[in-house]
């Protein structure tokens, strides 16, 4: 597969380039997080999640000066009362949906990552930063929360982080965030979008049925009971032994070849 495809909405920007789709946030310099916004993510999310030949989903911050520098504090006003129905809700489904797409997700963070948008950059698998940058969950600073944000961060980091970052409001430079866990990589030469099609590149050229049954399982191992993950494990096995891709593999393995995955 090495046609390119591009589709432009008014906030989102979503490409398709051989196997790795990036879809780009371009909502001002701090790309903050609207209603609007919000729906656009989530039709760009829609449409990756139905292609069955994407590897790999990259999601950054274009050109803005922040990868996303959080919810526009000027739209609470008018959803005070109904934030559950005109925020709250819809907001959550738009992450729910990021965190669940079949295929692995990198976020490239080449600019500040704060509030709801560390927390996008949190509904990732990976996270790869520039240096420089600073990330928080910074919501207490105005008596807000991290709803989703507090869940997932302390997965990656520990209670007494997360608790720290979340009482505190304070931000953490990259260094930090990678010693921490936080993120996975950090860039000091060239762009985080740089480094994470890198990173795109080596996990689209492995196999895509065992890398999309791998996130699965990983994610299984944090959500359900130890047997009920190894349950699961034993079907997914079956599925790749079932797979052409396995004997794809060997195949090539055994010719000293680069292999050749078709994704099934």
């Amino acid at each position: 597969m090495s046609t390119a495809t591009e589709h432009v909405s008014r906030l989102v920007t979503t490409e398709v380039n051989g196997f790795i789709a990036t879809v780009g946030i371009s909502h001002g310099p701090l790309n903050l997080v609207t209603s609007d916004l919000l729906r656009e993510l989530n039709e760009a999310f829609s449409a990756v999640s139905a292609m069955d030949d994407v590897r790999c989903l990259i999601l950054h911050g274009s050109q803005s000066r922040a990868f996303c520098a959080g919810s526009d504090i000027k739209e609470f006003a008018r959803i005070r009362e109904q934030a559950s129905e005109k925020k709250i809700l819809f907001e959550d489904m738009v992450l729910r949906q990021l965190a669940r797409l079949p295929m692995p997700t990198i976020a490239a963070i080449d600019g500040a990552a704060l509030g709801g948008g560390l927390e996008l950059a949190l509904a990732c698998d990976l996270r790869v930063a520039r240096h420089g940058v600073t990330m928080g969950l910074t919501e207490s600073r105005l008596g807000g929360l991290a709803g989703s944000g507090s869940l997932r961060l302390t997965r990656l980091v520990g209670p007494a982080r997360a608790k720290l970052m979340l009482f505190t409001g304070e931000t953490i430079d990259c260094d930090q965030a990678l010693s921490w866990g936080l993120v996975d990589r950090v860039t000091r030469d060239g762009t985080a979008l740089a480094a994470a099609l890198e990173l795109a590149g080596t996990i689209a050229a492995r196999g895509p049925v065992s890398n999309r049954l791998a996130k699965q399982l990983v994610d299984a191992a944090q959500d359900f009971p130890l047997d009920a993950g190894l349950s699961m494990s034993t079907v997914a096995l079956q599925k790749i032994f079932d797979s052409r891709d396995l004997h794809e593999g060997v195949d090539a393995f055994f010719s000293k070849r680069p292999p050749s995955f078709k994704g099934h």
